[in-house]
């Protein structure tokens, strides 16, 4: 026989219809919980007590809540006895009050009344979205702020707390997965769909990353940057700036980066900070693409993979002191660190073997033990002698 816990967890799993419905307008029906009509207990005490607990949690003892209809049966051990063959809820209150939501719901109707009312081509976000309502019920006058002044600004081109919005300087930021729903649907033809970043898919103005180089040419510098060498600029600046350039370093770490001021002299050549898997904030620089490019990072599995996803932007990328007479050299039995990464990576088949062996023993050798006298003179020996085309494996890594 069917428990009352059973009825509330049944009653329960209608509560969302029931938001919905309210929504649409559409009229409370009786909601019918099924369950076994039957009994368990051979115990005429054991049965008496399961319709007691029964009878207990409904509406005839409580006044909301379940009905319960009854019949008389005959059965085989019990004789002749009331079974239930019907409970149900008759009114949406006696069901709001059974699952304790009345007050949830009254505030659930004044949200929807007030969505709709500024909104009313929300009615099907709010139908299709019922829980949202309740999940965010004490923010909705701040988030109608938000979505009434992006409605009539839909390309603010702001950054978040420069918004005019009378709200906490932090609500947009707190609130930005539900403003993120209902801006897809009020300005739609506004929305940068491929964007995930709150800021890029609705025109705002956002943190950008810092593309950090050195100037290694000390008349691009004075002529350009007044002198500066040291510099960091936006991703976007850094995208449109325009120098006598024909050769570029990307380093990996910090310490190689200040290595680079100890070469020997690299005219019209800067050095970047890679800053290791972050070289993803370069890749759209198209002005490297006529470039002498040059990939300088650790003797280890990270390093030639942050060397084989630069190469895939720019096939032209050489490396730079990650070779194996180097590793031979200067290995001082450093352990590195666990790679999962799998399949072909864009490497010569020189530098696929030394990955390899790396992977195979977690080997690493950082360049910041490589002697400067060596670095320089691999420079003056192998980066200004005349180039030679790359021949590497152009399966994509897994």
């Amino acid at each position: 026989m069917i428990s009352p816990n059973e009825i509330k967890v049944k009653a329960g799993r209608k509560y969302l219809s029931l938001l919905q419905s309210i929504v649409d307008e559409k009229p409370f029906t009786q909601l019918v919980i099924r369950g076994d009509k039957g009994y368990n207990k051979s115990s005429l005490p054991e049965f008496e007590k399961e319709i007691l607990l029964l009878i207990s949690h409904s509406k005839e003892k409580k006044s909301f809540g379940y009905t319960i209809d009854f019949q008389k049966v005959k059965t085989k051990h019990l004789g002749t006895q009331d079974l239930p063959t019907t409970i149900y809820f008759d009114t949406e209150m006696d069901l709001l009050k059974y699952l304790s939501k009345e007050k949830e719901v009254e505030l659930f109707k004044v949200n929807y009344e007030k969505i709709i009312s500024i909104f009313p081509e929300l009615k099907e976000w709010v139908i299709q979205n019922p829980s949202r309502i309740i999940q965010n019920q004490n923010e909705w006058e701040g988030i109608l702020k938000v979505c009434s002044f992006f409605k009539e600004n839909p390309a603010p081109n702001l950054y978040i707390r420069e918004l005019p919005i009378n709200v906490h300087t932090k609500f947009v930021e707190r609130n930005q997965a539900i403003i993120r729903d209902i801006l897809d649907v009020l300005i739609t033809e506004f929305v940068n769909i491929q964007e995930k970043n709150f800021e890029k898919r609705f025109n705002l103005k956002f943190s950008e990353p810092l593309v950090r180089f050195i100037i290694l040419d000390k008349e691009i510098s004075l002529n350009f940057f007044t002198g500066l060498d040291d510099i960091a600029i936006p991703v976007s600046q850094f995208e449109k700036l325009n120098i006598p350039l024909q050769k570029v370093i990307v380093v990996e770490n910090k310490t190689t980066l200040y290595t680079t001021l100890t070469l020997p002299r690299m005219d019209k050549t800067i050095a970047i900070f890679g800053s290791g898997f972050s070289v993803s904030n370069i890749k759209n620089v198209d002005w490297f693409t006529n470039l002498e490019l040059l990939y300088w990072g650790d003797i280890d599995v990270q390093g030639f993979e942050i060397l084989s996803q630069f190469r895939g932007y720019f096939p032209q990328t050489k490396s730079v002191l990650m070779d194996k007479k180097t590793f031979d050299k200067f290995f001082e039995n450093d352990n590195g660190t666990l790679t999962n990464k799998t399949g072909q990576l864009y490497l010569t088949d020189d530098e696929q073997a030394l990955y390899t062996i790396l992977k195979a023993n977690n080997w690493r050798l950082e360049q910041e033990k490589i002697p400067f006298d060596y670095v320089n003179k691999y420079f003056e020996n192998e980066i200004t002698s005349p180039s030679q085309p790359l021949a590497y494996q152009n399966n994509k890594m897994e």
